[in-house]
C-alpha cells in the first residue's frame, strides 16, 4: 500500500496509511490503547495519540524538565506533521 503524496492533508489518508507512515517513522503501537503510538530517539521519547480532532504528541522529558504536549490538526499535510513531530521537542 503506497502513501498519498506528502503534501496531502492527513485527513485524506486512510487509517492503514497513517499506521504505515507511523511504523516507517519508527513508532510502535500501544497494545492497550491502539490509537496511541510510541517512539524513542537518542535524546527524546514521545507518545502520539490519534484523537478525533487532531494528533496529540506528548514528549517525555528526563530529569527536572516537564513534559511537552502539542496538538496537530489533521488538516496539516503529512510532510508538515512529520517535520514538526519527528524533529523532537
Amino acid at each position: 500500500m503506497s502513501l498519498p503524496n506528502a503534501n496531502t492533508p492527513l485527513y485524506n489518508h486512510a487509517l492503514p496509511n497513517i499506521e504505515q507512515w507511523l511504523i516507517s517513522q519508527g513508532c510502535q503501537q500501544d497494545s492497550s490503547a491502539p490509537h496511541c503510538w510510541h517512539i524513542q530517539k537518542a535524546d527524546w521519547k514521545a507518545e502520539l495519540c490519534l484523537e478525533v480532532e487532531d494528533i496529540t504528541v506528548r514528549y517525555f522529558q528526563t530529569g527536572e524538565k516537564q513534559d511537552i504536549q502539542r496538538a496537530f490538526k489533521y488538516s496539516l499535510s503529512r510532510q508538515d506533521i512529520e517535520q514538526a513531530v519527528f524533529a523532537g521537542p
